[in-house]
């Protein structure tokens, strides 16, 4: 049994700084690098790419909306030319800083609203999907567990990584919890670990209101931004190999 562990990182900007990156990248194995939109910058980026390489963690392009006041967090209104050309105007950017680094680009996770945005709008999930294709079938697209967007990705012949959250409550469709409702984001390291084994070996997790959601989990996602992600981090990965479970790179998991 195997996983990925995931993270959004290089979220820091200017003189901003965000996120514990350097040491969250101790403990996952894929990174999403933020790229410019929605957080991030040209030095940030490189930092960030130069790090991954460093410990050994694959890299992925982190898309979100134009919006680095809401730090994309903010839904937009897309036409498909506009998803699929900024899809891969930052997946470009960010292949500039592997390319200089001399590693591969593993995958692509569209970031905040517009990652919500596409379990619901089919022919947005389509068009973010194509901008990716554009750029190389080959990369892997991650998608919320069990969604339209990942049978899209599918039907379209690109790889998809099914991802579950470590530390947001579910709904009883499967979708997330928005973040601005009370109980949306978890904070106990041991409930956390729990969720994860239960989501890794039993397919599923209970949503917020008790019921059953069964989910696929290729790829969990840890965010580097919890006060906490240090140690949510750390305590995932300890339990998962506890477990058994081997946590590899989502490349050795999607084929």
């Amino acid at each position: 049994m195997k996983v990925d562990l995931n993270s959004d990182l290089g979220e820091s900007f200017g003189r901003y700084k965000l996120g514990l990156d350097e040491e969250v990248m101790n403990y996952i194995t894929s990174a999403n690098v933020a790229t410019g939109w929605h957080a991030g910058d040209p030095i940030v980026i490189r930092r960030t790419v130069r790090l991954a390489k460093e410990k050994g963690v694959a890299v992925g392009a982190h898309p979100g909306y134009p919006d680095l006041l809401g730090f994309g967090r903010r839904y937009m209104k897309l036409s498909p030319e506009e998803a699929r050309n900024y899809t891969l105007y930052q997946i470009g950017a960010l292949y500039a800083f592997t390319r200089a680094e001399g590693i591969e680009l593993q995958h692509v996770k569209p970031h905040g609203a517009l990652y919500n945005a596409l379990v619901k709008e089919e022919e947005l999930a389509r068009a973010v999907i194509e901008g990716i294709a554009d750029f190389d079938r080959n990369l892997i697209f991650v998608a919320l567990s069990g969604s339209r967007s990942a049978e899209i990705a599918e039907e379209m012949g690109v790889k998809v990584a099914h991802e579950v959250f470590a530390d947001r409550a579910y709904n009883p469709d499967g979708t997330l919890v928005p973040r601005s409702k009370p109980g949306a984001v978890i904070h106990e390291e041991e409930a956390i670990a729990e969720r994860v084994v239960s989501m890794v070996k039993d397919g599923g997790v209970r949503a917020i209101n008790g019921e059953w959601v069964e989910l696929k989990a290729d790829s969990i996602c840890v965010h580097g931004d919890n006060p906490k992600a240090v140690e949510i981090a750390a305590r995932i990965r300890k339990v998962l190999e506890e477990e058994g479970v081997r946590v590899v790179p989502m490349r050795e998991i999607v084929r």
